[in-house]
């Protein structure tokens, strides 16, 4: 079941489905033993390699790394740079979204990412960055 957008996706339906399946699986390789809270992403870059990120818990509550930024770093690693979409995935049915570091993070990439808010049932909401991070602080800000 797709729910409602208000402007389409770039990506076609079986990339999104990909990408569904992809977080889902990624999701299983948490490591979240503090919280019991298994979340899953996977980013598709501008050429359509996907990587998989799942969160990471640490006895230090501070240390934890998100599955959107882990996902990001893996990417960034390899040396990309540019990404079209991320689907995120929990164990929880209420279209998790991302917490405000990762938004923050992921604008430092670009505020047109498309963001899939998966649930088990792979039924999904859908947004663009920007609408989840206006009058976003990013690069474009800092001056030479």
């Amino acid at each position: 079941m797709v729910l409602p957008m208000t402007e389409a996706s770039a990506l076609s339906h079986k990339q999104i489905e990909d990408l569904i399946t992809e977080s889902l699986t990624a999701r299983q390789n948490s490591y979240s033993p503090y919280s019991k809270f298994r979340v899953g992403a996977a980013l598709q870059t501008v050429d359509g390699r996907v990587y998989q990120g799942c969160n990471v818990e640490n006895a230090a509550y501070g240390g934890a790394v998100c599955a959107e930024r882990t996902a990001f770093v893996k990417a960034i690693s390899d040396g990309h740079r540019r990404f079209v979409a991320i689907a995120v995935s929990c164990d929880y049915n209420n279209f998790i979204t991302p917490c405000g570091i990762c938004r923050q993070f992921m604008n430092e990439f670009g505020k047109s990412l498309e963001i899939f808010f998966v649930n088990d049932d792979r039924t999904y909401k859908r947004a663009i960055l920007e609408d989840l991070l206006p009058y976003a602080f990013g690069p474009e800000d800092h001056h030479d």
